[in-house]
């Protein structure tokens, strides 16, 4: 189906207003001020109003060490959009006639192509030399939905999440849908699209219901085929009007109200979706290389700290210590786990308890190792590390004290409710569920180094402690 909305030709060359443009987004990894960009793709989705051009492009920046390939939906308008100011990348002329380029996620008309390409696999083909195409693939049992309005959510950093408002055919009101747009696209499957959907699609009610999701392929000269296969966008229930745990637990220990009940029924919901995942996804034994190479992980991400903060290398013994426990360790089984798990990762929904969200991974590991199986201690000690957090947060408060005690009775009550679900006492693991805690501390160094320097007493003064432990107690 055509559009009849002007367009800019199309070429590999990326023209300067986006470049520019794209250098200034968030979820854009690169920091030089001139990326090398080329586009390496794209396809076009139906507008059945005929009025806005709609293309996705696959752009990719070779300006670091890895290249990176981003997906760049933009929408093609002969008028300005109606309160599209912010999301104007471009006004240029084309034929003498003026052509609007918009961030389509911002765009109704892209949005409504979107959902449509899940529900009813619309699209276009892109430009014959470009090799890429996408497809929609949806988990409702009836399409027969209709948007009413939709927004972008702000504040994300690696994806763009689109809101939609939708009703029924008969005009009431259906569930919102929340669809993330992801904007640095690889090779393989994500995560988040393929273990919530199969959590969903088993039932859980621990996590939104899955949707729809989009995959694409794209010419890529590194893969043996030829081409690359992956997730562009997942949808899902949106849930509106509820907090995440972060925010409950943030309340909570400001008001010196107690979160152990909440802390542990948040660590028997854990564990409840580290069982429904064994069953779902391949679990198997620990092997001596699974050993090797997390600590080799756990090692480099120690000597990185250190290039971070020089303060902690006077740690170095200690920690190498905690390290060297945790190999000589009874490991677990491996399985599928969340990956990046913190109270902010997890909903608080009246009459329905905690629902897992973004099971993306750690975004800064390669696609590839997100989708491998792991140990569930991973989690469990992010969820520790955010308590921590909680109590980091009021540091400088007349109450910190009465706080950090608040923060370690809802440590051992997330402790109790995973042990009490799971059947797994996971104090007798204490060596290796520290070095866990003590790898996702390192991890936090860097990063608040990188973006939030203020709060780097947080993770520093944990390394301090997690160094220091008698990690033979089986007390938490």
């Amino acid at each position: 189906m055509s559009v009849s909305a002007a367009r800019i030709a199309p070429t590999r060359e990326v023209r300067p207003a986006l470049a520019d443009w794209i250098r200034q987004q968030r979820w854009f990894a690169s920091s030089t001020e001139h990326p090398v960009l080329s586009r390496v793709g794209m396809w076009s989705l139906v507008d059945h109003r005929h009025q806005v051009g709609l293309e996705t492009h696959l752009i990719l920046d070779e300006s670091g060490v890895t290249p990176v390939l981003y997906q760049v939906p933009l929408s093609f308008r002969s008028s300005a959009l109606l309160g599209g100011d912010r999301a104007l990348i471009e006004r240029a002329t084309v034929d003498g006639k003026t052509v609007y380029v918009y961030d389509a996620p911002h765009d109704p008309a892209y949005t409504r192509a979107l959902l449509g390409l899940m529900l009813d696999e619309e699209i276009e083909p892109g430009e014959s030399f470009e090799a890429a195409e996408a497809e929609g693939h949806h988990a409702l049992t009836s399409s027969d939905i209709r948007v009413t309005d939709s927004h972008v959510l702000r504040g994300e950093q690696s994806n763009t999440s689109i809101i939609y408002d939708l009703v029924h055919p008969n005009g009431k009101p259906a569930q919102p849908v929340i669809c993330k747009v992801f904007r640095a696209v690889s090779d393989g499957v994500n995560p988040d699209v393929t273990v919530q959907s199969a959590l969903s699609d088993a039932g859980s009610r621990l996590v939104p219901r899955a949707v729809g999701n989009v995959t694409g392929v794209w010419r890529d000269p590194r893969q043996l085929t030829g081409l690359a296969r992956g997730h562009l966008a997942f949808a899902q229930e949106f849930i509106p009007e509820v907090e995440d745990a972060w925010r409950v637990a943030l309340r909570a220990a400001d008001a010196g109200e107690s979160f152990a009940q909440h802390a542990r029924s948040l660590g028997e919901a854990t564990a409840q979706v580290h069982s429904e995942l064994a069953r779902l996804f391949p679990v198997r034994e620990a092997t001596p290389d699974d050993v090797a190479t997390i600590m080799a992980s756990m090692r480099e991400r120690s000597a990185q700290a250190v290039n971070e903060v020089a303060v902690l290398a006077n740690e170095h013994d200690a920690v190498e210590q905690v390290f060297r426990l945790a190999e000589a360790a009874d490991w677990p089984p491996f399985q599928r786990i969340h990956g990046d798990y913190h109270l902010g990762q997890v909903l608080a929904v009246p009459g329905r308890g905690w629902v897992l969200l973004d099971f993306e991974g750690e975004p800064l590991r390669p696609l590839a190792e997100r989708s491998e199986p792991d140990v569930t201690l991973r989690d469990v000690a992010g969820m520790l590390r955010s308590f921590d957090y909680v109590a980091g947060t009021y540091a400088s408060s007349p109450n910190a004290a009465a706080v950090q005690e608040w923060a370690q009775v809802s440590r051992d009550a997330f402790l109790d409710g995973y042990i009490a679900r799971s059947g797994r006492d996971l104090r007798v693991q204490q060596a290796l569920l520290d070095a866990f805690e003590l790898d996702k501390a390192l991890y936090e160094v860097s990063y608040e180094a990188r973006n939030r320097p203020d709060w780097l007493p947080i993770p520093v003064n944990a390394i301090r402690h997690l160094a220091h432990r008698d990690h033979s107690s089986v007390d938490a």
